[in-house]
């Protein structure tokens, strides 16, 4: 698969060292069956997300239609194919969180870091999104900062969480 080259040396470099990274990824894993989730979520880990093209590349050397690939990235809530920020926020919505506060909680993130779901601010530090449940309803409402939960968290204390993970 060819791609073409940018203006810019520093997008040809960043072009240049996916495509390295895939190469190197599709040749250890293509000849397996199911290879598919897998070179997906270890793209996803090392880049933060699905860049269009690793998605075109991996459909491509793996011989497997692009519109299928596009199809399990859509799919699955966990992939993404926007960047996001350095600390990802999960708020449950689940039934329990929502019973117990897990809604306003979202609205206080939301206020807080003054962007939708789906969202990353400005300087790239925070995402956020929802979740239906992560299975510690006891402990509602919950939220997760990037792999770490966040128990019985309170619209008002939205602000000094959020404190801590920035220092």
């Amino acid at each position: 698969m060819e791609t073409k080259k940018n203006l810019n040396p520093e997008l040809d470099h960043l072009l240049d060292d996916l495509m390295n990274y895939l190469d190197e990824i599709i040749t250890q894993s293509k000849d397996k069956p199911g290879a598919l989730i897998p070179l997906l979520q270890e793209v996803q880990k090392k880049y933060g997300y699905l860049p269009k093209i690793a998605i075109k590349k991996i459909s491509h050397d793996l011989n497997i239609p692009f519109t299928e690939v596009a199809g399990v990235v859509g799919f699955y809530s966990f992939f993404s194919t926007t960047p996001k920020g350095k600390n990802v926020i999960r708020v449950c919505q689940g039934t329990a969180c929502y019973v117990r506060g897990g809604n306003e909680l979202l609205s206080a993130v939301k206020s807080k870091l003054k962007i939708d779901v789906g969202g990353t601010t400005k300087d790239q530090k925070f995402s956020l999104e929802t979740g239906r449940c992560f299975g510690v309803c006891g402990l509602a409402p919950v939220m997760t900062i990037n792999d770490e939960v966040v128990q019985r968290a309170k619209p008002s204390n939205v602000g000094e969480i959020l404190k801590q993970v920035k220092e």
